[in-house]
């Protein structure tokens, strides 16, 4: 079960009364989606278990164990909903590289099934984009608005699910937010996950070193877990539908400054060491929130230090 304690989700937007499903909802953000909703709602999740655990799913909703790509389980699973936040997805940009074909059929055909379903079903869609379809900006932060150029297959997709989503709006009329998430970090994360807050918390657990790709003055934006439920929570009662928004902080570290924080919250002496950048690597990415901030009401709370120093606590490593 998910623990909330750090970055309760504590917002106007409430959720009440409803069926939801919650697909990928065995998974990181999904699971913890599951635990703000299930004591107000009839929550469904849809996973594989592939990426997400049982364990991870609330006592009190219903696992149904299935592929999204199946239209038929997807059709069981989605019977009745009024809500529908889809997580499902291929995650990892270089299981994408290796295998775009698969990646395609995960994060964007099985998209538009469920959208399709949705439409039946006339069921509130939020859908998890990613801040990925922007590839290299040429400024930052990012804007709503500012041009996409995704690098990898995953990021492709990404904007497929973020184009569908709109246009699903726009055509007809089904109610849709799609979402872009910037760096999300908290706990839950899957530990196999190469996201770089985890790589850094494994070796610093291991006496390091801490390994930063290329020179560490590319930027990113972390936000924790608890503000991107947030925005979901928001996006699901929201008039503004049929239109994206960034979630991320509107601040930015360098990697070589995540890397002196991971090491001050867990009292580690490992050193930082430097290796070859990752070829394709986004130099700078950091969202501008201030188009959900203002529409949505958003307000995201819980600052890196703060997540990271949590993580630590949790792993016993303070």
């Amino acid at each position: 079960m998910v623990d909330k304690s750090v970055g309760a989700t504590d917002v106007d937007a409430e959720v009440f009364g409803q069926t939801v499903l919650i697909t990928g909802g065995a998974g990181f953000v999904g699971s913890h989606l599951a635990a703000a909703l299930v004591a107000d709602n009839e929550v469904r999740v849809l996973d594989d278990l592939s990426g997400g655990a049982r364990e991870n799913v609330p006592e009190d909703a219903k696992l149904v164990v299935g592929d999204v790509r199946d239209e038929e389980t997807v059709a069981d699973a989605m019977d009745g909903v009024d809500l529908v936040f889809h997580e499902a997805a291929m995650v990892s940009v270089e299981a994408s590289v290796e295998d775009p074909p698969r990646c395609n059929r995960v994060n964007a055909g099985a998209t538009v099934d469920l959208l399709e379903r949705a439409r039946e079903e006339d069921a509130r869609v939020v859908l998890a984009s990613s801040a990925a379809i922007y590839g290299h900006p040429e400024s930052v932060p990012v804007t709503e608005d500012d041009p996409k150029e995704p690098t990898s297959p995953y990021g492709i997709d990404k904007l497929a699910l973020d184009h569908y989503a709109r246009r699903y709006h726009d055509l007809y009329g089904l109610e849709t937010v799609p979402l872009r998430y910037f760096n999300v970090f908290g706990p839950g994360q899957n530990p196999e996950y190469s996201a770089v807050v985890n790589v850094f918390f494994r070796q610093a657990a291991s006496g390091g070193p801490l390994t930063v790709e290329g020179d560490g003055e590319q930027t990113r934006d972390f936000v924790h877990v608890s503000d991107v439920v947030q925005a979901n929570l928001l996006a699901a009662t929201t008039d503004r539908v049929g239109e994206p928004f960034n979630v991320g902080t509107g601040r930015s570290v360098t990697v070589n400054e995540l890397a002196e924080t991971v090491l001050d919250v867990t009292d580690s002496d490992a050193e930082i060491t430097h290796v070859d950048p990752r070829p394709g690597d986004v130099r700078h990415s950091e969202a501008d929130v201030s188009k959900a901030e203002r529409a949505l009401g958003y307000d995201p709370s819980v600052s890196l230090e703060t997540g990271l120093t949590d993580l630590a606590e949790r792993r016993g490593l303070r």
